[in-house]
């Protein structure tokens, strides 16, 4: 029985499991590295966070995103976007040097059973631990408007089932949401050489301002710090205290959760989409149904107003909508765990300081736990508090639990931690 298992390898997944290891826990770790990076967002897309709030998390901080891209040659700097793809290819990077080896299997169930859970992979292969630590990521969350469900995936897809846009190229395509992955998906679409429009319920567009510089008068570094998650006091407690956090009061928790950081396009992806795509605002989908040719959308104005009833036709909808971590959406999860597990009023999981669920044992990481931790969760920022807290939090039901098995520290490669050298990054992925 292993101490640790971890179910995906993306950010999170694997930030936990470098901490895992080198707490010398006996673990595995499922899951296709950075699958979501690599599979799920479009060629061209760049990182909206700052390089260096872009690590991921090993307990010596080596293997961090500047050090990878100083290997290729490339420097990772204040206030220029790292492409996408060179994120995803750090990632497998990381896995290869601060990482156990990563099953590539997919874990189709979970489920509690003495001493701990049984865990089956999508081949039949069962597994037993004593604490598991779901790192899944955004893809069970998936949010695509009502109207819009039940559509043919011809007709309507989400913002993250795309990899390469280029099949749009000479269609009519309508991007739903007013954030970052509508408006940066809106100019690939553009470029691509689609026919594009953006559609949002708000009445205004929002555009993240460019960054100051890093260094500045102290004086406009007390006014405004920097963080993780952008300038500003209440951004620093946001991105560097989310353990403080987590002591607010369940429903300022869940409001700010809920409206802190959001939809807003960054800065550099402006002046892709102002000159080159259709902008309809203040309108959301009441209806939609097939036509000949794709699909009718019946809109309605903010808040239903009189006469702002309008209806367009396109060939292809992408809803840009974003994601719905709640409980009853971790479907690898047996029916009673999922049942019994306490939640806020998000329909999130309720989880302790550690990051553990009500089910002892069952620990959550990344998205889901943004009403409990607060916005730094939507981002890989929240990855090094995530694995720090949790690792300990393991390590403490372990204990309360009779203590672990015979440690046993994973190997790592040949950059595992505590080795002396750490050789050039830039390997192919």
């Amino acid at each position: 029985m292993y101490d640790l298992l971890v179910v995906g390898a993306g950010p999170y997944g694997l930030s936990i499991a470098s901490h895992a290891a080198a707490a010398g826990l006996n673990l595995r770790v499922f899951g296709r590295p950075m699958a979501s990076w690599r599979d799920h967002m479009p060629r061209g897309m760049f990182l909206k966070s700052e390089p260096w709030a872009s690590n991921l998390s090993d307990p010596e901080g080596r293997w961090r995103l500047d050090v990878y891209c100083s290997g290729r040659g490339v420097a990772a700097r204040h206030g220029h976007p790292i492409p996408l793809d060179m994120f995803a290819e750090y990632g497998l990077w990381f896995a290869r040097h601060a990482v156990p080896e990563v099953d590539e299997r997919m874990v189709t169930r979970v489920s509690p059973c003495p001493g701990g859970f049984e865990a089956v992979t999508d081949d039949g292969q069962m597994l037993h631990a004593r604490t598991v630590a779901l790192a899944v990521g955004v893809m069970p969350f998936v949010e695509i408007p009502a109207a819009l469900r039940g559509l043919d995936a011809s007709l309507v897809s989400h913002s993250s089932h795309h990899s390469d846009l280029a099949r749009f190229q000479g269609r009519d395509v309508t991007v739903i949401g007013g954030g970052q992955a509508a408006l940066e998906t809106a100019a690939i679409l553009a470029e691509e050489g689609s026919r594009v429009r953006v559609l949002a319920r708000a009445d205004r567009l929002c555009w993240n301002d460019v960054p100051p510089p890093w260094e500045r008068p102290w004086w406009q570094t007390v006014r405004s710090p920097q963080s993780g998650l952008g300038c500003g006091w209440r951004n620093w407690f946001y991105s560097e205290r989310p353990g403080l956090f987590r002591r607010l009061p369940e429903p300022t928790r869940a409001r700010i959760a809920a409206t802190a950081l959001g939809p807003a396009g960054a800065w550099w992806v402006r002046d892709r989409v102002e000159p080159a795509v259709e902008v309809l605002l203040g309108h959301e989908v009441a209806a939609a149904r097939p036509v000949s040719g794709g699909v009718r959308l019946d809109l309605v104005g903010r808040g239903g107003a009189a006469g702002s009833q309008r209806s367009l036709e396109t060939e292809h909808v992408i809803a840009a909508t974003g994601f719905t971590a709640t409980c009853d959406r971790l479907g690898l999860l047996s029916d009673d765990l999922r049942g019994a597990l306490a939640t806020v009023a998000d329909g999130s999981p309720e989880v302790g300081r550690d990051f553990e669920s009500s089910h002892a044992g069952l620990f959550m990481a990344g998205l889901v736990t943004a009403s409990g931790f607060g916005p730094a969760m939507r981002f890989v920022h929240g990855a090094t508090y995530t694995a720090g807290a949790l690792v300990r939090g393991v390590r403490r039901r372990l204990r309360a639990g009779g203590g672990p098995s015979t440690i046993v520290r994973q190997p790592t490669g040949s950059g595992a931690t505590g080795s002396p050298s750490v050789p050039l990054p830039g390997g192919t992925a």
